[in-house]
């Protein structure tokens, strides 16, 4: 009965152990999205220096050319943005106050090939202080190149109403 019990202890620490060290591409996508959300994220008076170290740490997470198709009552762009564009956007964006950017619900599916995926996120933003905060369906499209899962498109999705 002892090596019974021990016999199932060690494989389901096997199990564990595998999953832990070789995770889903869902789940390593999500944890992905998770520190874009925290990386994008501004403390209230960040100084020039954790700025710019924010905006390069979330231009990171994007494919050296992304294209953009953002419909908004606010914004409206497409084309195609470079990374080094999007870091230089983080930097201009104003921030004074701070900005806290979360990814509540992320709902990742991953091709047949493993190389690519889709990302359906609601992306909530809101500057502390102030009552309303920005809600956006969002569909990130990504591609695993040199083994890092890159956004390499950014578009956003209509609601029905």
């Amino acid at each position: 009965m002892l090596r019974l019990v021990l016999a199932l202890g060690a494989v389901a620490l096997g199990v564990w152990l595998w999953l832990a060290l070789f995770p889903s591409p869902e789940k390593v996508i999500t944890r992905r999205l998770d520190k874009l959300a925290r990386a994008a994220s501004i403390s209230p008076g960040a100084g020039s220096l954790a700025r710019l170290a924010g905006a390069q740490e979330v231009g990171g997470y994007f494919a050296d050319n992304v294209e953009i198709y953002i419909d908004t009552p606010a914004r409206q762009q497409h084309g195609a943005l470079s990374r080094e564009d999007i870091v230089q956007a983080m930097l201009a964006a104003p921030a004074a106050g701070g900005l806290q950017v979360k990814f509540p619900d992320i709902i990742v599916s991953v091709a047949a090939d493993q190389l690519t995926a889709q990302a359906d996120v609601t992306v909530e933003a809101r500057v502390p202080g102030e009552r309303d905060m920005m809600a956006q369906a969002m569909r990130f499209s990504l591609s695993k190149i040199d083994g890092k899962w890159l956004i390499t498109r950014v578009q956003t999705v209509r609601s029905l109403s």
